[in-house]
């Protein structure tokens, strides 16, 4: 069978350097070589020509609404967050700020009661302790 051309291979076998016989493979040929290459673009648009005129146009105008809906949630949800974190910034931070100043007049008082009647009148808060009234006796009669 030697006499067909392109059907085995009669290439010599090539030995490497630590003996080992090893066979060269024949190279495959594409035969499509000669159709040009088509780009993903092309190759999707050639794939529209199978579908109907209506699906085309439904499918194109989903899309379309799709894609601005997207844009208008993504506006949307910009301009609310910054009017909400705005206006909370404007409505509670005249209210922090009165917390923190009522705050340090506390601390102030405490330090001027400390100056003036010792370090345990200001933990004490100037209130005595509470003193437990006493225990009636129990008289037997």
């Amino acid at each position: 069978m030697e006499s067909q051309e392109g059907s085995q291979s009669q290439e010599p076998e090539s030995s490497s350097q630590n003996g080992s016989v090893e066979k060269k493979r024949p190279e495959i040929e594409d035969s499509e070589d000669d159709e040009p290459d088509e780009t993903l673009s092309e190759r999707l648009w050639g794939l529209t020509e199978m579908f109907p005129e209506p699906i085309r146009n439904f499918t194109w105008s989903a899309m379309v609404n799709t894609k601005d809906g997207i844009k208008f949630a993504y506006s949307f949800s910009r301009s609310a967050t910054w009017v909400i974190f705005s206006t909370s910034i404007i409505l509670f931070a005249p209210v922090i700020f009165e917390v923190e100043r009522a705050q340090m007049e506390e601390m102030q008082k405490n330090q001027q009661k400390q100056l003036l009647l010792g370090p345990n009148s200001a933990i004490s808060g100037g209130v005595p302790p509470p003193i437990m009234p006493p225990m009636p006796s129990q008289q037997k009669s």
